[in-house]
């Protein structure tokens, strides 16, 4: 007899998972790249005078998918001759290149994605293996640009292209995990910094369009001198929509109060702009202040971050009402310092160096940033925090109650539907006006059903023997608008009780003859009924005669 004995196979394992993991980074990396080179692509194409050829366009595009990781680009072709720095960032470019890895990321632990039969990888595999696969890429690329116009410094490609991709899979990680919190403190600390972030954010944006409404024809004119086609005008388009993110990241730096560079030795604040600005023609720089002291609109920037930090402060007073002011403050500060530690990082990739010599710093500096939003969390966030907090722990006084009015007494000559038979009704009761003023055919008819006199009560309550009485105390009130309701049990009435038939009085029998006062009893009785057969015999003889009656 031969055994069949049937073994699984098993298709792909955790090493399966972790290749899958690799793949989708490496997916993630081609999409971001092929779209930024279709962008480029079609400008080429577009542009009735173009330069160069398509090799060219391809280490345009691999230069800007590099500058939107954060890593420098070396400029070679300079008019001046030596090469020029490039490294601000556009900001809008970079949310492609987040995004995709941090879909990667998340669809990797994802069950409704990855199957629910199929290994998964671990977290920190799944963040290893997406990243590992997307900075492959990234290397290719690197070593790619180094024989283009626009190669990449590999200082800042070593450095920031890596903290990228890993921060975003570990957000895409986290999200897949739903996003658990350690402890309920750690729940509010990035909601309150992530509410102080948008709020510099906006109030910077609002300032910056504030100033271009007021320099519109400055940024007009410059927006038609730098392109004479349609073409070259739509990049220039493409390329301000880019960087608007970073004039929002000025704009805060500027409210917040140290303010951004305008090249080496030029500072602008809102006490007014220092030095001598060297500023490239472009239309976002258009809106920068003019020389001098700051007026009323710079120094109306100035609420924004203290908006912010009153903001996050009550976000973090709201959550804090059962916690010790210590924890209330200390959760403050820490959403202070994550909100500056995040303006930090983004104050450092809207500026950079724009070129060489005065063009080397351009732009708000990190560390003064991120520096100012902790200032101001800790001079007007944590105050605001513990307000809220000891404004949510207060004890509400109790209301006062009024007492309830005296009813008055009835006098025997008052009726129930007279003025001063009504009780006293409370000021939140309002009758209706047909039960202010009595109506005399209503008790004529409470009369007739009830049988009861003129004000007063019927037994069960109310009219009729209603078991649910009068609500307001007023016996002269019929209440047919008070019925259950459909889904009210009804109650039981209680029949009338009938009334108890009156004792009949018993007939009385005549005492009979006193013997001694009516000596001859038989001789009465004997004439009675001698009378009575006397009557009875005429009475049939008047019949005899007539036997068809009258009518014959």
């Amino acid at each position: 007899m031969t055994h069949v004995t049937e073994h699984p196979l098993v298709q792909g394992g955790r090493s399966a998972a972790l290749a899958a993991a690799c793949v989708r980074g490496g997916v993630a990396a081609g999409l971001g790249l092929g779209g930024l080179a279709v962008l480029v692509i079609a400008a080429w194409i577009s542009s009735p005078f173009p330069d160069g050829g398509p090799g060219d366009v391809l280490h345009a595009a691999t230069g800007l998918w590099l500058l939107a990781h954060g890593v420098d680009l070396i400029r070679t072709d300079t008019l001046s001759g030596p090469p020029a720095p490039l490294g601000v960032v556009p900001l809008l470019l970079t949310a492609l290149p987040v995004w995709l890895v941090h879909r990667a990321a998340r669809d990797t632990l994802d069950r409704s994605t990855a199957g629910r039969d199929r290994p998964r990888p671990s977290p920190s595999g799944a963040i290893a293996s997406v990243a590992g696969g997307y900075l492959l890429v990234t290397a290719v690329v690197v070593l790619y640009s180094e024989s283009g116009p626009l190669p990449a410094d590999l200082t800042t490609a070593g450095l920031w292209p890596p903290a990228v991709v890993v921060g975003a899979a570990g957000a895409g990680v986290w999200t897949a995990l739903g996003r658990p919190f350690p402890g309920q403190r750690w729940v509010v600390l990035p909601r309150a910094a992530g509410l102080g972030l948008v709020t510099l954010l906006a109030g910077g944006a609002a300032a910056v369009a504030a100033s271009l409404v007021r320099h519109a024809d400055r940024a007009q004119a410059v927006f038609l001198g730098l392109a004479g086609e349609w073409s070259g005008r739509a990049v220039v388009l493409l390329l301000v929509l880019a960087l608007l993110p970073n004039a929002a990241v000025w704009g805060a730096s500027y409210g917040l109060g140290p303010g951004f560079a305008l090249g080496t030795g030029a500072l602008a604040t809102p006490l007014g702009l220092a030095g001598e600005p060297a500023v490239p023609p472009f239309p976002l720089l258009a809106a920068v202040p003019a020389e001098g002291p700051g007026g009323g609109l710079q120094w109306a920037v100035v609420a924004v971050p203290l908006v912010a930090a009153l903001l996050l402060g009550h976000r973090v007073g709201r959550s804090a009402r059962t916690w010790t002011a210590r924890d209330t403050a200390l959760t403050a500060l820490g959403a202070a310092g994550a909100c500056g530690a995040a303006v930090a990082a983004l104050a450092g990739a809207a500026g950079g160096p724009v070129g060489s010599g005065r063009l080397s710093a351009f732009g708000p500096v990190w560390w003064q940033a991120g520096g100012a939003v902790v200032l101001w969390g800790a001079c007007a966030g944590v105050p605001a925090a513990l307000g809220v907090r000891a404004w949510g722990r207060r004890v509400p006084r109790a209301e006062r109650v009024p007492a309830p009015a005296p009813a008055p007494d009835l006098t025997a000559g008052e009726t129930a539907t007279g003025a001063a038979g009504r009780k006293l009704l409370p000021k939140w009761v309002r009758r209706p006006a047909w039960s202010r003023n009595p109506i005399p055919h209503l008790d004529r008819v409470r009369l007739r059903r009830t049988g009861a006199a003129t004000g007063a009560p019927a037994s069960g309550g109310g009219s009729y023997g209603d078991p649910y009485g009068d609500p307001f105390g007023d016996t002269g009130y019929e209440p047919y608008d008070f019925l259950p309701a459909a889904w009210e049990p009804s109650p039981a009435l209680k029949p009338e009780p009938e009334p108890k038939p009156e004792p009949q009085p018993q007939p009385q029998t005549r005492p009979g003859p006193d013997p001694k006062t009516d000596p001859t009893p038989d001789a009465k009785d004997s004439e009675d009924s001698k009378a009575s057969k006397d009557f009875k015999g005429s009475k049939s003889s008047e019949n005899s005669e007539d036997p068809e009656g009258p009518g014959a």
